[in-house]
């Protein structure tokens, strides 16, 4: 098989594709990306990205992979890929660099395998640079293959059903058991209000359908890809986030009806069309990043169909999931079969604030771990924001609630800003995993060799990293040099970490030392505690280069 790779740039320059194409020669297959663990060994893609190129999302392939239940690794279900595949993921650039003179180097590891054996595990190297489109099998449609009638049914009946069982998906479950709140309000209701809160919430969950749809018929995104785009992540989070603290009553939610309020005397307060469709809305986002195992196939249908073919299924689904609400609202008697409203909505409803909160767990679950330290932030300036608003007594004048509103965004803002500006960052330094037999190999090789003892523990090992280490001059100096950067990682307990340092005289981090390459045994250059960038290229220049070959 062949590999290739190159990447495509937006008209700002910022935004970007990364592409990764294998040509499987016929009769030969490999396994996806996504294959779970425990059977044939799953398809990996490492790239070296340049300093000032990110990836900003998991690669996903051209066309979902083949599944079956395979005898061979007890009936477990495998994920194959025959032909052509192309997997493509985001990127981002940094400002002001220019993508046409980026190389981005990376392996595809892949396992080959026939019919009746499999190759031991390579590595095949690439080398990407841009293009002006895509490869044709990531862009290609089969608009032109004609669609059976009794395919287009199946997948209209699968879709449907999907839909109606997408209300029991763990994700929704906290949305839904609060329109099964809302039901019990409901009760006693006209039939005609009734049917139309039901109408309104159905209409958001199709709403959100209805949006997938054209962002799948005219970008191409697939189902649940919200979920690859960190910053939806992110809104995601702090939504559900505020929903849980509304529902412990620290604030209340100003939408009409959304069950926000904290007060046992206010559960009576009717559901209002804006509050049962932005339920609506709302359940269906959530429903989506679970939703994969189930829908998938249906999905998979849809790659390069006609944009008729893409609404109708995305309408079926949503017209499924909201099948439920809608009968009810037809047949308002049917709500006389839930309980009755009293006091007990207030716990029942603190409760789902804690089923919202497992939510947020579940979405932290899906970021990179560069992202839980800022996120959290954020998190806290909204907690502080929504108190804020919360402790307003409801009788304020206008201008003290709208004082209230403007200081808990700004509070939001101000913590959100310094959470992905000054928090957020990725190495930029190439590091090695450090050993006392890595440092005495690269010794001997005649290398200048520069170690940091950090640990994710230690603030200051922190800060020192974000503002004196990883820096550009820095980075520019050690490739100058030919620096060797070892990293002692000393956040989880290690005795030779732990010796090195009782070596060089010292018991506590941070701590940066610079072994120069001549004379052979110098002595390292030591820089504890606290640095400066100006320390360290100082260091790093008395250091000198390593010993050319």
């Amino acid at each position: 098989m062949s590999v290739s790779g190159e990447f495509t740039v937006a008209n700002d320059r910022r935004r970007g594709e990364m592409f990764v194409s294998a040509k499987i020669e016929q009769g030969w297959h490999i396994y996806s990306i996504t294959q779970p663990a425990g059977g044939p060994i799953a398809t990996r893609i490492s790239l070296e990205l340049p300093p000032g190129a990110k990836l900003a999302g998991k690669f996903q392939p051209s066309a979902p992979p083949e599944k079956k239940l395979e005898p061979l690794f007890d009936n477990m279900m495998v994920e194959s890929h025959r032909g052509t595949v192309v997997w493509r993921a985001p990127l981002e650039f940094d400002s002001g660099v220019d993508p046409t003179a980026l190389r981005i180097s990376g392996t595809l590891t892949v396992q080959p395998c026939d019919a009746n054996s499999c190759l031991p595990p390579r590595g095949l190297p690439f080398t990407a640079a841009m293009s002006d489109a895509p490869p044709p099998a990531a862009s290609q449609t089969a608009a032109e293959v004609p669609l059976a009638l009794s395919e287009v049914l199946l997948h209209l009946v699968f879709a449907f059903i999907g839909g109606i069982i997408l209300n029991v998906m763990p994700c929704v479950l906290p949305v839904i058991s609060l329109k099964l709140l809302a039901f019990i309000q409901q009760g006693g209701e006209s039939r005609g209000r009734v049917f139309a809160l039901n109408v309104w919430y159905s209409l958001g969950l199709i709403a959100v359908f209805m949006v997938l749809a054209a962002l799948a018929a005219s970008a191409g995104m697939a189902w649940g890809e919200q979920f690859t785009l960190n910053w939806f992540k992110i809104a995601m989070t702090g939504l559900v986030f505020v929903m849980a603290l509304s529902f412990l009553g620290v604030w209340e939610i100003p939408i009409p009806g959304f069950v926000g309020s904290g007060k046992a005397g206010e559960l009576q307060t009717r559901e209002g069309p804006s509050g049962a469709f932005f339920k609506g809305v709302f359940t269906t986002i959530l429903a989506t990043p679970c939703s994969a195992p189930l829908l998938g196939p249906v999905f998979g249908f849809l790659l390069g169909k006609p944009p008729a073919m893409i609404y109708g299924v995305f309408a079926a689904v949503g017209l499924g999931m909201a099948s439920p609400y809608l009968i009810i609202g037809a047949f308002p008697k049917l709500i006389h079969y839930l309980p009755k409203p009293g006091a007990w909505m207030e716990t029942f409803k603190q409760v789902m604030a804690f089923l919202l909160l497992g939510t947020v767990i579940y979405l932290f679950s899906t970021m990179a771990a560069s992202y839980y330290l800022p996120v959290m932030t954020l998190l806290l300036g909204l907690w502080i924001g929504c108190w804020w608003i919360g402790r307003t007594p409801a009788t304020a004048a206008m201008s003290v609630k709208a004082t209230a509103w403007l200081g808990a965004i700004v509070v939001a803002v101000l913590l959100g800003r310094f959470a992905f500006t000054v928090l957020l960052w990725e190495p930029i330094i190439p590091w090695k995993p450090f050993s006392p037999e890595a440092l005495q190999q690269a010794r001997a090789d005649g290398k200048t060799v520069m170690v940091d003892f950090t640990a994710d523990w230690c603030p200051n090992c922190k800060w020192n990293s974000r503002w004196a280490i990883e820096r550009p001059a820095v980075l520019e100096l050690l490739r100058a040099n030919d620096v060797v950067p070892l990293l002692a990682d000393w956040t989880d307990h290690s005795p030779e970490i732990k010796q090195t340092l009782n070596e060089l005289g010292y018991n506590s981090i941070p701590l940066l030392a610079i072994w120069p390459a001549q004379p052979p045994g110098a002595e390292p250059i030591v820089l504890p505690d606290v640095i400066t960038q100006s320390q360290l290229l100082g260091a790093l220049e008395k250091a000198g280069p390593s010993i050319k070959p």
